[in-house]
């Protein structure tokens, strides 16, 4: 006899580590990466100045109460002047804490001396209490790095997949918006069955939204 009631469903499984990069994906990283090696720290700055007006002037971080962002490193689209801009303007942000596992977990940016501490891979990361893996979800506005992105949002990360899973937990409508220069954007960006799109991409001269 069939039973009652049918089984209950469960939620599919967080997207985890992601398989080697395909050649193309190799390529193109190597590419980006060589371009951006040959930024001046002067050239970096003037981006990042042009970046953070920008971003700051979108009418959905206008709106936000909480933006999910990240610090920059190296020659990375600079993130300082505009984490600042957003402390300033009475913003929550939250910045991610890399995980053994290559997951992100979460914690406040408060702006205050030693909120940031150096952690692995020469990034810098929030010192303050962790908020949980899912804290991302909770953002009105999520700010992603990137490497290129292709005409219909496809972004392209360094490999690691961390985005990729911290995408996958926000909600679907969030303004998820990766940052990056002007040669990087509508990039033939080679698809996985991993890869997460995001909405919208700023450059120094502009911010595209993809349908």
């Amino acid at each position: 006899m069939a039973p009652a009631h049918p089984p209950a469903q469960t939620p599919g499984p967080t997207p985890g580590p992601t398989p080697g990069p395909t050649p193309a994906k190799v390529a193109l990283r190597d590419q980006v990466l060589t371009a951006r090696n040959r930024l001046s720290p002067a050239q970096v700055g003037t981006h990042a100045r042009a970046l953070a007006g920008l971003v700051l002037a979108a009418p959905e971080v206008r709106r936000a109460a909480t933006v999910a962002a990240y610090v920059s490193v190296g020659t990375e689209p600079g993130t300082g002047l505009l984490l600042d801009a957003l402390l300033a303007a009475r913003r929550r942000v939250v910045l991610p804490v890399l995980l053994p596992d290559g997951d992100l977990d979460w914690a406040v940016h408060t702006g205050a001396p030693g909120g940031l501490a150096p952690a692995r891979r020469g990034l810098l990361e929030p010192t303050s209490e962790r908020l949980g893996v899912d804290a991302v979800a909770t953002a009105d506005v999520v700010l992603v790095p990137g490497l290129a992105v292709s005409a219909t949002g496809l972004r392209m990360g360094r490999g690691g997949g961390s985005y990729d899973r911290a995408l996958g937990r926000v909600p679907v409508g969030t303004f998820t918006c990766v940052l990056l220069y002007d040669a990087e954007t509508d990039r033939a960006v080679p698809v996985e069955p991993h890869d997460r799109p995001v909405t919208a991409a700023a450059t120094p001269s502009g911010l595209r939204r993809f349908p």
